[in-house]
């Protein structure tokens, strides 16, 4: 039973290094429907269009549906199954060119993005606004602490200067937590933008990648996101935890071990230094920014 299992695994592992394989050509003869070109194969050299064109079915009509969103696409599919279960060699065979066989990243992130965003705000086995719920626990949090004043009443009360500024500085806090939860997306690019600088530092020179550059990458942790935005939205579906969704979030080490090549140790501690280095220098920022705006005032 055990050597079973081992030679299982041995059968997936080969498999999540084995690239997408493509259908052989079909040598069968078609008119196009299209353009009228008598050609060879599965497709018309001319114009693109499929040799399988035929009448509409139930099935046909429903998958023309679908790809309005992106899902009749087999390559959404394909691209869904490979980020769950080889999402490093995924990226890496869409960075080495085999850009047909997947659902584009940036498309693909769009649509996650805009399907977690319907999911947060009532479409979930309990049919719970999170959003909404996620707001008005943060407004009610803040009414218990203060004796249900409103902010106005308390700031008025804060007679000392520095008291002033330390609840202004709380207050301007919850709106940034507001307006992300408001603006998810945004929030996402922008941490993709933000974080991916110090993270291409340390695996730009890996061992399965020696040359990646910097918009390789960034597409690499697009896909990234995408794999993290697949579980957190099946987290969201089914009403889990935010603990169970954080721990969707630490399976980012997997595609960036499996593209990079490194031991997982290593990938862990490159991100933790990453993550350090970012931390840091928005510290520094926030800082030099402080020192010249009171040396402006």
């Amino acid at each position: 039973m055990f050597e079973r299992l081992k030679q299982k695994y041995r059968e997936f592992r080969e498999w999540q290094r084995h690239p997408h394989q493509v259908k052989p050509l079909s040598e069968e003869e078609h008119d196009c429907a299209t353009c009228g070109t008598h050609f060879t194969g599965n497709y018309c050299p001319r114009c693109g269009q499929s040799s399988t064109i035929g009448r509409y079915s139930l099935k046909r009509a429903l998958l023309l549906f679908l790809d309005v969103w992106g899902l009749g696409n087999r390559g959404m599919f394909r691209t869904l199954r490979d980020l769950l279960l080889r999402p490093g060699y995924m990226i890496r065979d869409y960075l080495g060119g085999m850009q047909m066989a997947y659902f584009p990243p940036f498309k693909m992130f769009f649509l996650l993005a805009a399907l977690s965003v319907v999911i947060e705000g009532g479409v979930n086995i309990h049919m719970e606004n999170r959003l909404q719920k996620s707001a008005e626990d943060f407004e009610e949090g803040f009414k218990m602490s203060h004796n249900g004043e409103s902010i106005d009443e308390v700031r008025k009360q804060k007679t000392d200067e520095g008291e002033r500024v330390a609840f202004d500085f709380m207050i301007g806090l919850r709106d940034v937590v507001k307006w992300s939860n408001d603006h998810p997306t945004a929030v996402s690019l922008l941490w993709l933008l933000v974080f991916s600088g110090p993270l291409y530092l340390f695996f730009r020179r890996s061992p399965s990648y020696r040359d990646i550059r910097y918009p390789e990458f960034f597409v690499a942790m697009v896909y990234t996101t995408n794999m993290m935005s697949v579980y957190t939205i099946v987290c969201g579906l089914f009403c889990l935890g935010n603990s169970t969704q954080a721990a969707c979030m630490l399976l980012s080490i997997i595609p960036l071990k499996q593209l990079s090549g490194y031991s997982y140790r290593r990938t862990l501690i490159n991100i933790v230094t990453a993550f350090a280095l970012l931390i840091v220098t928005i510290v520094f920022l926030s800082v030099l920014f402080g020192i010249v705006m009171g040396y402006i005032g």
